[in-house]
């Protein structure tokens, strides 16, 4: 099994200590790079709003808060008792997903919310975190030797197909492809065999045409359809992907300034605060601006990684990547849809876009990344 090898050891591996001690351990690089990364979500959604600040931007930089609140209190929590609720919070989630068949609220034809009345939840947003609980767990109590059986497989199958479906079924299908793939990097990171890569490669080719033709909806594989061939409906599905375009090209390399952007002014580019928030980036920054925020997440990657290789516990450094892995793929999946390098799938742009169950999430992640570096030298139990 993969990462069997001694870990990294740094001056000291935390195992407990007060809260103080804690506190003064926790790795507040991470802490501060992501706390920019909402910070210039605050100020391209002002931006995109008009400079209206009660359009988005104050709800914005409340949530980064309160997201950093929750990410802080998670980091403080011991990572065994992240270890004992991995399965439960994955029910949860799971609990959550089925009851959006039935009371899920539904926003431009797709149900993917539960309205608690004080707010609204998107459980699919919570079972990306789950789900990566939920697999790192499996790894970590899994023999070696049943990692690339076939019944060690199908259970980490089971835990991964179970949410997908759900999800699918709201519709969201940008969603559903993000889990496959943490899913998929995941069971790759916990040591699986280069033979069974090979054959599920291969049946992974073979399924792709079948699932084009029978398993999307006519409206999904007209995204994809635009994706291979932009100018085949520049009015229709067309529309965001080329708007897209022009309004990242008029920014050139050093943008138009702070506020001054035209194709944002004239609202062409729909859902310029959530999704194709990036476009004003690139609009108003130019490729300077955008490859300044490219560098800030790349950033909080590099970091994410360096903590995994100070931990010794499968279940820890399965989980750090595992979230880490969600999060890349946030990042690149919606940079690929506004620069028409992917079809349109609704993926925001993590801590930029305006959201909020999403922003929890997200944040709520970094909160077990930092607490599995803070916990590191705890011994976990490993049931076989």
């Amino acid at each position: 099994m993969a990462f069997q090898s001694p870990s990294f050891r740094g001056s000291r591996s935390t195992s407990g200590g007060s809260l103080t001690t804690k506190l003064f351990e926790v790795n507040w690089l991470l802490m501060t790079l992501v706390g920019l990364v909402g910070l210039v979500g605050v100020a391209m959604i002002f931006a995109a709003t008009d400079g209206v600040w009660q359009r988005g931007a104050f709800q914005h930089l409340t949530r980064i808060a309160f997201g950093g609140v929750v990410m802080l209190g998670v980091a403080m929590i011991d990572i065994r008792l992240w270890y004992r609720l991995a399965y439960p919070i994955y029910v949860l989630g799971v609990i959550l997903l089925v009851g959006v068949e039935f009371v899920g609220v539904e926003v431009n034809g797709s149900a993917r919310w539960l309205d608690f009345g004080v707010a609204r939840l998107q459980p699919s947003e919570i079972m990306k975190p789950a789900i990566v609980l939920a697999l790192a767990r499996y790894y970590h109590d899994l023999p070696d030797w049943k990692v690339s059986d076939v019944w060690g497989l199908m259970g980490a199958l089971i835990l991964l197909v179970v949410p997908m479906a759900l999800i699918f079924r709201q519709p969201d299908l940008g969603t559903t492809l993000l889990l496959a793939a943490t899913g998929v990097a995941i069971v790759f990171l916990a040591g699986i065999s280069w033979r069974v890569i090979s054959l599920a490669s291969v049946f992974a080719a073979v399924s792709i045409s079948l699932f084009f033709k029978f398993g999307l909806k006519a409206y999904q594989q007209e995204r994809i359809l635009t994706f291979l061939d932009p100018s085949r409906d520049p009015a229709g599905a067309s529309y965001h992907i080329t708007q897209s375009k022009i309004a990242l090209g008029s920014g050139g390399v050093h943008g138009k300034g702070f506020m001054k952007g035209t194709q944002r002014q004239g609202e062409y580019v729909p859902e310029n605060r959530t999704d194709f928030i990036f476009t004003v980036i690139g609009e108003e920054f130019g490729l300077i601006g955008g490859l300044m925020t490219l560098g800030l997440y790349m950033s909080v990657i590099t970091v994410c990684i360096w903590l995994s290789l100070q931990c010794k516990e499968m279940f820890s450094k399965l989980m750090i990547l595992g979230l880490t892995t969600t999060f890349t793929l946030y990042i690149f999946i919606n940079l690929g849809m506004v620069m028409g390098l992917a079809p349109v799938v609704g993926v925001p742009l993590p801590l930029i876009s305006y959201g909020g169950t999403v922003i929890l999430a997200v944040m709520g992640g970094f909160g077990l990344i930092l607490s599995a570096h803070l916990h590191r030298g705890v011994e976990l139990p490993r049931t076989t």
